[in-house]
């Protein structure tokens, strides 16, 4: 078996860095071993890309979730399993995959697999004309935090996108949303939506706590309109995905979803910005192979 390995030395704070030489050999001693170092997201795109387009059987990359998106557009509907060793500040792909949060741990659970050649496919969400998404699509204050919480070089981990939520709540204001599924046309005044192909976002927040990457469609949670006490009161439990029982948020599925909004709703997927809406996407099942249970 053939596996391209890319590590940015950066992820992590520079922690991959120093586990590399580890990882490398957990890897080397299950397949043919090619390792490629990117140090930005360009050299990891092209890494990525490259891998691909030569037929590799595994692409495996040390990073955070920036450098799981970059692989997924890369490995979305090809034969390529993506391997991710998690080794940055949310890895909520991670999460969704049930891959170790320890990078150590992580690679030892890619070799077993490289060995046995275990391997899955799962669901990918498609915005049309745009990038594939592996996690959760988000518009309206979550967006908006995961753009602070992008700018932000301080806290690390999960106190940074809590940092960037208190920052937002002075602005917060819902706007008119219009959410367009298989089902029917919903049009409300919302604070945020999110489409979710897997539960997490935001370093383990289960925004969507039921959905399944496997099931062929999209876990959608939507909140209403909210006073800032609202939603300073909702906060909390959506680390534990009991967010869902408040009266002013709806869940549904669909597979495929047209979201619609006045300026501001900006979308982000996978924690990387997207485009304002309005927005189409569907979700294409099993259309990534990914490596391990």
């Amino acid at each position: 078996m053939r596996c391209v390995l890319v590590i940015n030395p950066a992820a992590g704070g520079g922690f991959s860095a120093k586990v590399a030489g580890e990882l490398v050999g957990h890897l080397r001693a299950a397949c043919d071993l090619q390792t490629v170092v990117a140090t930005d997201a360009r050299g990891t795109a092209d890494a990525a890309q490259r891998a691909v387009a030569d037929g590799a059987d595994v692409l495996a990359v040390v990073g955070g979730d920036g450098a799981a998106h970059l692989a997924v557009q890369a490995c979305a509907e090809s034969e390529t399993a993506l391997a991710l060793i998690p080794a940055g500040t949310g890895n909520d792909l991670a999460r969704g995959l049930g891959v170790p949060l320890d990078p150590i741990a992580a690679s030892h659970t890619v070799a077993r697999a490289l060995r046995t050649g275990q391997r899955h496919r799962i669901d990918l969400g498609k915005v049309a004309g745009a990038d594939w998404f592996a996690t959760v699509l988000c518009a309206g204050f979550d967006s908006r935090v995961n753009a602070r919480a992008n700018r932000m070089r301080w806290p690390r981990g999960k106190r940074r996108y809590d940092l960037a939520v208190v920052r937002e709540l002075v602005g917060l204001r819902p706007m008119p949303l219009r959410v367009e599924t298989e089902e029917g046309t919903a049009e409300l005044n919302a604070t945020l939506v999110a489409v979710g192909n897997t539960a997490c976002y935001g370093g383990g927040i289960p925004v969507c706590p039921d959905a399944d990457a496997a099931d062929g469609l999209f876990d959608l949670t939507v909140v209403g309109e909210l006073s800032r006490r609202d939603l300073v009161r909702i906060l909390p439990t959506l680390r534990t995905g009991r967010h869902i029982e408040h009266p002013a948020v709806c869940t549904l599925r669909a597979r495929r979803v047209r979201l619609g909004g006045e300026n501001g709703w900006l979308a982000y997927a996978d924690g990387e910005p997207q485009a304002r809406l309005p927005l189409s996407m569907r979700c294409v099942p099993a259309a990534l192979a990914v490596v391990g249970s």
